[in-house]
């Protein structure tokens, strides 16, 4: 199950983007377009992952299993999901994105560093570890386009 929400996140992910540049006609369309798509599949899938499947999710992964801050993590997944959809549907400005990109972005950014130093230092290489500081550059890679085209106006 574990892969498939891997696979789902990924598919997501790749569908914003595609909806995006296809239906957006300046950077503030695509970003709104792409942020509930990409914010919703990594992490709305996120906290189905670690209300429903922690367990199987902490072993993937090789961190420990069932501790409250990955419950704690879910719920912040969640809101950051509910918070993404709320500005797509509510229609809010272009910085309302901007801010939930950013700091979406970063934990991202973050979470990356923690999977590599666990990578590095406790010599963990599951595929979570090795892969998650890649995807988080491509994902900075494909916010930077209509971000940096809204922050640089």
């Amino acid at each position: 199950m574990i892969k498939l929400l891997e696979i789902l996140r990924f598919t997501g992910c790749g569908i914003g983007v595609f909806l995006a540049y296809y239906y957006g006609e300046n950077p503030e369309e695509i970003l709104r377009i792409m942020t509930p798509w990409f914010v919703g599949s990594v992490a709305g899938l996120s906290a189905v992952e670690g209300f429903f499947f922690s367990k199987e999710a902490a072993t993937e992964k090789g961190f420990e299993k069932g501790s409250n801050y990955q419950r704690q993590n879910a719920f912040w997944f969640l809101a950051v999901a509910v918070t993404s959809l709320t500005i797509f549907i509510a229609d809010w400005n272009e910085y309302a994105n901007l801010s939930l990109v950013c700091v979406f972005c970063t934990f991202l950014l973050l979470s990356a560093a923690n999977h590599l130093y666990s990578m590095i230092v406790d010599r963990n290489t599951r595929w979570q570890n090795v892969i998650r500081p890649l995807f988080t550059v491509l994902l900075m890679l494909v916010f930077w386009g209509p971000v940096s085209a809204i922050l640089f106006k």
